[in-house]
């Protein structure tokens, strides 16, 4: 059998069970999506939003990318963004990184061949800006970790300049930001950093907000 044909057989198995378990389950999904939450999670296969905090579908709304970044002229993550906060009203958006993460580690590495290249300085301006802490780290895995960790807690402050979030914040008082770092060998997320509704008020009338 190949790979992609187990795919579909799964599906099927897991529709059937799902509709054993719970008639109307489906029917339910299909007419309205709710989310209290947005997940910015990076691409990595190992680290799937709903089965690592024991969710159900239509309680996450997912967005994903590699090395899992808040980048001012990605169209795609400001147009889920907007979505998320103005239209579905979610309540915490959350930035998930994760240890032993790829394009962390590719990103400390060098430049790499390709596209993604340009995406990695993202991550290579926040080494920069944290060059003295990260060189006094003798591990290479240690130093990779904290990487990973000052990345998550950059698009964070990222998200909050966002004029999204900005005007969310001041009509709405919501959404509560969060920031938390995913440990692939135990499972376990980490909270690195919480912003509440109101921080960064002195980006309001500045231009330095995100469109």
């Amino acid at each position: 059998m190949k790979s992609y044909e187990r795919l579909l057989l799964e599906n099927k198995a897991w529709a059937s069970e799902r509709v054993h378990d719970d008639p109307g389950y489906f029917k339910r999904l299909s007419e309205v999506q709710t989310p209290q939450f947005l997940w910015i999670g990076c691409s990595d296969s190992r680290v799937p939003a709903n089965e690592i905090t024991g969710t159900s579908p239509g309680e996450i709304f997912v967005h994903r990318n590699i090395a899992n970044l808040v980048v001012d002229n990605d169209v795609n993550l400001l147009s889920v963004l907007e979505y998320a906060v103005d239209y579905l009203k979610v309540k915490h958006v959350i930035v998930c990184g994760h240890y032993g993460c790829g394009g962390i580690k590719a990103a400390a590495s060098g430049p790499v061949a390709g596209i993604i290249d340009g995406w990695l300085q993202n991550i290579r301006n926040i080494e920069k800006s944290h060059f003295t802490e990260l060189k006094s780290i003798e591990k290479e895995e240690s130093r990779i970790d904290r990487l990973v960790e000052l990345n998550v807690m950059e698009q964070v402050n990222n998200l909050a300049k966002t004029s999204i979030i900005q005007r969310a914040w001041k009509n709405e008082e919501r959404p509560h930001l969060h920031g938390w770092v995913y440990r692939l060998t135990d499972g376990i997320l980490n909270n690195m950093i919480h912003l509440v509704p109101g921080s960064y008020k002195e980006y309001f009338d500045k231009e330095e907000i995100l469109e």
